[in-house]
């Protein structure tokens, strides 16, 4: 055995290792995810993301520029968020924030820790009701509850480190390509975007329900989306599920979160303070 073959099977055997010893609970979904980065990690790294990211938005004055605006998205927010803090109650500690962005594009993201954006686009192009908004917003949180960000940046780490076993050979020898085939095999039987996003669904859907707002706007809300996509999915949907499956089952789970919906709105459902 050469050197370079030996080498390579160390690296190998250390891939497997970590991907052994990188596999985690999902702490909201129960579901097995890849945790090559801890979420504790992935949540410094975003909170710098999230800053350098928004930096130029500020400047250019695109920043929560309607008080209005920032005061309606934050009380949404902070009733939605209360309940992520119950579904997960470490998550209290979070620096959890929302931010308006005035951008024409209907989008929103979600970052590890609770750093949220969302787009003005996504209330002036669909003219959403706050039982709209509350979707988006709860689909996103639950995108952070469920260290969504985490995952994806052990996936890229665990296909950059097949990348370099094979790179260290210098050429297409067998053991490099099982390194890199291997990495790619696993990275499959992940859970792609579109399982997580439909977690995202499942979860983000209930926790409106129970911040009270009701369910059967996330239907409403996916069909102005597809009206408004006419055939291409805008960007907040490029890595979702089709539009009329989901349809299909946000019908099915708003009808299963109705009572948790009648049961909040019967109270006065809680709220976050947020940044």
């Amino acid at each position: 055995m050469t050197k370079r073959t030996l080498s390579l099977l160390l690296i190998l055997l250390g891939l497997v290792s970590l991907f052994m010893a990188g596999c985690a609970t999902n702490p909201v979904t129960g579901r097995q995810q890849l945790m090559l980065v801890p979420e504790s990690q992935a949540i410094s790294a975003s909170r710098q993301a999230y800053a350098q990211m928004l930096a130029p938005i500020r400047e250019e004055g695109r920043l929560n520029s309607d008080p209005a605006v920032k005061a309606r998205i934050d009380r949404i927010t902070g009733r939605v968020v209360a309940q992520a803090i119950a579904y997960r109650p470490e998550t209290r500690n979070w620096e959890w924030e929302m931010q308006v962005i005035d951008n024409d594009v209907p989008n929103a993201f979600a970052m590890a820790g609770g750093k949220m954006g969302i787009y003005t686009g996504m209330i002036t192009k669909l003219n959403a009701t706050d039982d709209e908004l509350a979707q988006v917003i709860a689909h996103e949180v639950a995108h952070a509850l469920s260290a969504h960000t985490a995952e994806k940046m052990s996936v890229a780490l665990a296909t950059n480190l097949a990348v370099a076993g094979f790179a260290l050979s210098g050429e297409r020898s067998q053991v490099a390509m099982t390194g890199a085939v291997l990495a790619a095999a696993l990275a499959v039987q992940l859970p792609n975007s579109r399982q997580m996003e439909r977690e995202a669904d499942v979860i983000g859907i209930e926790l409106a329900a129970r911040a009270g707002y009701d369910p059967r706007a996330a239907v409403t809300l996916w069909q102005k989306m597809a009206a408004l996509a006419n055939g291409s999915p805008p960007q907040f949907l490029s890595t979702h599920p089709s539009t009329e499956s989901r349809i299909r089952d946000l019908q099915q789970l708003a009808v299963r979160m109705q009572p948790l919906y009648e049961q909040a709105r019967a109270g006065t459902p809680p709220s976050h303070p947020l940044k």
